[in-house]
């Protein structure tokens, strides 16, 4: 009996993590192609360029294929130290995810805004007059260092809410089917490991 479960378990937790490996395939896709055709698409800080929305995505992509591989191979050879391995990891996907979505919203040109309160807070970061390219009402290259009369002037505080609130309903059920699927993927990983110890009791 503990054996037909676990094999079920198994089926169940390869096909999730089937699923979440081509998952993290997309998300390297993104990444590099945001790379190759935006460069330094949505650069978080002019000190380190390299520090962008696209090479987040690839770093994210790539994490999630590794944890999708871990769990597969787990799931495969039944191996406790690996589905544990993935348990643990899978939360850390969780707040990178929201890391990358918070970073995604507070510096990405879409909302036309530019700092939290406004456009004056870029000035204590950078200890100079001047603001992420992003601020700028037409991006190119450096744009941050010209007058404020380029600079969005829209608090960001402010837009992002508003859009929370116009967009309420959307937001919610793309935050509750990731928490799901999160959630799934622990409870496979939590479960197989259980009957792979039952198993191996049983055997002993």
């Amino acid at each position: 009996m503990a054996r037909g479960c676990l094999q079920g378990v198994k089926f169940l937790m390869f096909a999730f993590n089937l699923l979440f490996w081509l998952g993290g395939c997309g998300i390297l896709g993104v990444g590099i192609w945001l790379a190759a055709t935006q460069g330094n698409f949505a650069t978080l800080s002019s000190s380190f360029p390299s520090l962008s929305a696209a090479n987040l995505l690839i770093v994210t992509g790539t994490f999630v294929m590794a944890i999708g591989f871990v769990g597969c191979i787990g799931a495969i050879k039944e191996h406790k130290c690996l589905l544990l391995t993935f348990f643990v990891t899978l939360l850390l996907v969780l707040l990178l995810e929201v890391t990358v979505t918070v970073l995604f919203f507070a510096y990405t040109d879409k909302f036309r805004c530019c700092g939290v309160s406004n456009y004056t807070d870029w000035f204590e970061v950078y200890n100079a007059t001047r603001v992420p390219d992003s601020c700028c009402l037409e991006f190119s290259e450096s744009c941050g260092l010209h007058a404020p009369g380029t600079w969005w002037k829209a608090p960001c505080y402010e837009t992002v809410k508003t859009w929370l609130q116009e967009n309420l309903l959307a937001v919610g059920i793309f935050g509750l089917c990731t928490a799901l699927v999160q959630l799934l993927g622990l409870t496979f990983a939590m479960t197989m490991y259980c009957q792979v110890v039952k198993a191996d009791t049983y055997c002993a």
